[in-house]
């Protein structure tokens, strides 16, 4: 077990954004350890459209002020939160010497602020864990950590994070010490870039929600949609299976289909907006994910089946499985069965096998599937996958 350690972690994520892998391991690792979590900084145009009013700009009001340390008052459940100051507008540049210099510059205005708080703590020893930011391939290469380690939680996609994203995660995958993939797809492609890559998969973060299984209490936002309910929490993105899922509410008009969270529009139809069954629900706070959870007759994961979608390995199929529901999940990935197996979640490949499943799973009474679904998540949280991390970097160190 890794204890009494110093952990820089690098994250894309923001600390008061969605729920995301990079915090919640930072936050598990914190129990034995000193973390501090670097958020991806704002640049310098997003900080001047930033409210001066606005939480998110009052929480890192005195972090953002020119000669502080950047480290927040507050820790977060036990996690140090260190901001940057705000960094170039960059992504807009091609490829090349430029571009280079001013990344470079970036990661300079970052690293000055780690370099604050280890002469401030008298730090001597560290590891450094890139938490899936493509954006700073080099940020510690001034600095001499114990172990650098890289965390690819996700395939990088889109036009704006591939432009310069593929390329800086080429550079950081081959000059970590260790990398760590959430799905064994990415696990096969970074293991012919770097050897010492490691498979461990995402979990879920139930160890202290499983009081709330039996929980009676309903999320507002779904009190006046009609049961039963067909729920989905995460991003509504480019992974979704459109088509299947038009052909799938048009076979089942007496379902609700609710999908909850951030909505990427240039991916979505417009049909989708105007199917009458079809519920979108803004995103939530990471609080009320097991109200609306819970208001789900069945939960499902309609990912659309490619060479991206093959490299996910989709945490909210062991919170669906942590409060007991029935789980229906389309085959983009058939390596999810060996941590849940195919007796408690059905896996489809079409609308006709999907509609099977709702109709199936609206009919159960089965009490002994639903304890075999959270015995099923309580084998897979992130207690344990944080304990198997924890077991690689001692090996490395």
């Amino acid at each position: 077990m890794l204890e009494k350690k110093v952990i820089f972690i690098m994250s894309l994520m923001k600390f008061d954004g969605l729920a995301s892998t990079n915090l919640t391991i930072a936050k598990y690792l914190a129990k034995n350890n000193e973390v501090y979590y670097i958020e991806q900084p704002y640049t310098i145009s997003d900080f001047f459209k930033l409210k001066k009013k606005s939480e998110q700009y009052q929480l890192r009001k005195k972090a953002l002020r020119f000669f502080d340390d950047g480290l927040l008052t507050d820790k977060l459940d036990g996690v140090n939160l260190l901001v940057s100051l705000p960094i170039l507008p960059i992504n807009f540049l091609s490829e090349g010497k430029i571009y280079d210099f001013f990344n470079r510059i970036n990661q300079r205005i970052i690293l000055s602020r780690v370099k604050k708080v280890i002469r401030k703590k008298a730090i001597k020893n560290y590891i450094y864990i890139n938490s899936y930011n493509f954006k700073c391939p080099s940020l510690f290469e001034s600095l001499n950590p114990d172990l650098t380690v890289y965390h690819c939680v996700d395939p990088i996609v889109g036009d704006y994070n591939t432009k310069h994203g593929i390329n800086a995660e080429r550079i950081i995958v081959k000059n970590a010490d260790v990398v760590i993939c959430t799905s064994r797809a990415l696990y096969e492609q970074k293991k012919k870039q770097n050897s010492n890559t490691y498979f461990v998969p995402n979990g879920a973060d139930i160890g202290s929600r499983s009081s709330l299984v039996n929980n009676s209490t309903t999320h507002l936002a779904l009190q006046n949609i009609k049961k039963p309910i067909v729920g989905y929490v995460g991003a509504i993105e480019r992974r979704i299976d459109y088509d299947l899922i038009k052909s799938v509410t048009a076979q089942n008009p007496h379902v609700s289909f609710v999908f909850v969270g951030p909505q990427h529009r240039e991916h979505i139809p417009d049909w989708f907006y105007n199917t009458k069954n079809i519920h979108i629900v803004e995103s939530i706070p990471y609080n009320e994910v097991v109200q609306m959870i819970y208001g789900f007759d069945v939960c499902m994961i309609p990912f659309k089946k490619d060479d991206i979608s093959a490299t996910i390995f989709p945490l909210k199929l062991f919170e669906y499985l942590g409060l007991g529901k029935p789980v229906i999940c389309t085959d983009f990935n058939m390596d999810l069965t060996e941590f849940s197996g195919s007796e408690v979640v059905a896996y489809v490949k079409d609308s006709t096998t999907f509609s099977d499943a709702i109709n199936q799973y609206m009919v159960e009474k089965d009490l002994i599937l639903k304890e075999k679904r959270i015995e099923v998540a309580l084998q897979n949280t992130w207690q344990d996958r944080v304990n198997r991390i924890s077991e690689i970097l001692v090996q490395n160190l």
